[in-house]
């Protein structure tokens, strides 16, 4: 069976909107270690419709940036009910009965599946029992404005921590699993 692992970018105050515009100081080696640990093990990406538009856009023009050839090579699996055609390589729209949908991915043959961005579609995810991992990267930056992975209204969820690892950077590579 597979898992499905999200995985994001924070900063201190849960902040993950527009990681391109303050985690990229905190990018170092081991950043890129963990990141690429986690393209290695997944074979499939599932995304909300808002996270599966930007990255559609973003990572085919971007063909010799480190991780472009997982990305645009990796099964995708975007879940909307108002997108009609997922045009990027080898993607395929969810909007049946997702949760059966996911559940039926989930028991296929193959590596993890991973989560990245479409907070919602996490909220969403964790509570319906789909969620086999988090992994977290938080970067030690309050930007103080910003979508949230986790907003009021969003648990209690509890979890227990896989593994903790603190970068050079201080950035904290944080596992968890639901308990």
């Amino acid at each position: 069976m597979r898992k499905l692992i999200v995985s994001e970018f924070l900063t201190a105050d849960g902040v993950m909107e527009s990681p391109h515009e303050w985690h990229g100081p905190y990018f170092d080696d081991d950043m890129a270690a963990a990141v690429d640990a986690r393209m290695a093990s997944s074979d499939a990406l599932l995304l909300g419709r808002t996270t599966y538009e930007g990255f559609a856009e973003a990572w085919p023009a971007m063909p010799l940036e480190p991780g472009a050839a997982h990305m645009n090579g990796v099964a995708k699996y975007v879940v909307s009910t108002t997108l009609e055609k997922a045009a990027w390589n080898n993607s395929t729209i969810i909007a049946g009965n997702v949760a059966k949908e996911i559940a039926a991915l989930k028991e296929q043959d193959g590596r993890d599946i991973t989560v990245m961005g479409s907070a919602t579609l996490v909220r969403w995810l964790l509570g319906e029992g789909l969620v086999d991992e988090i992994e977290l990267l938080v970067d030690p930056l309050i930007v103080g404005h910003g979508k949230r992975l986790f907003e009021p209204g969003t648990g209690p969820l509890p979890l227990r921590l896989v593994s903790s690892r603190t970068f050079a950077t201080g950035v904290q590579h944080l596992v968890y699993a639901p308990a």
